[in-house]
């Protein structure tokens, strides 16, 4: 018995994403790794912080990520949205279940936090750098820093 061909997923289905597909996705992006912490949660990260959180032994599976405050407050109205324990004053959100948001609009969402985590783990690591060159500078003489340049100076000079 031939029924015909098998129907397409439409973009605006209301199939969810699994941990596979979410996966893939988030390791897409530039610099995006991946570490299993606390146990249980796949966490994809851009510059060492976290931009994506994934339940893997969660029933359903739960899914964390980062918002602006204008979708914050949008998408907890949404059922099977809440704000992310100990995390919802940061704007994160937790997705109770992977189907509670069409996958098109979750890839988004998704992009936006790893977009917005990405820039300011770039920003933290430029501040560092700057601060660091700085404190080179105007070490005081006698300083840790002054007396550690100094040391490796004599290094340098006595292996030539």
């Amino acid at each position: 018995m031939n029924l015909g061909p098998r129907p397409r997923r439409a973009a605006d289905s209301r199939f969810p994403m699994n941990v596979d597909t979410i996966r893939e996705y988030c390791l897409t992006f530039a610099d995006a790794t991946e570490n299993l912490q606390w146990g249980d949660e796949l966490c994809f990260k851009v510059g060492g912080k976290i931009f994506v959180m994934l339940g893997l032994e969660s029933v359903p599976q739960r899914m964390c990520f980062k918002c602006t405050p204008e979708k914050f407050a949008g998408l907890c109205e949404y059922e099977g949205i809440i704000p992310a324990p100990y995390l919802g004053r940061y704007k994160w959100v937790m997705l109770q279940r992977l189907d509670a948001l069409l996958d098109e609009e979750l890839k988004d969402l998704i992009r936006q936090s790893y977009e917005m985590v990405a820039a300011k783990a770039k920003t933290k690591a430029q501040t560092k750098a700057k601060t660091k060159a700085k404190t080179k500078r105007t070490a005081k003489p006698g300083s840790p820093d002054q007396r550690a340049h100094r040391k490796r100076e004599r290094k340098t000079s006595e292996a030539k």
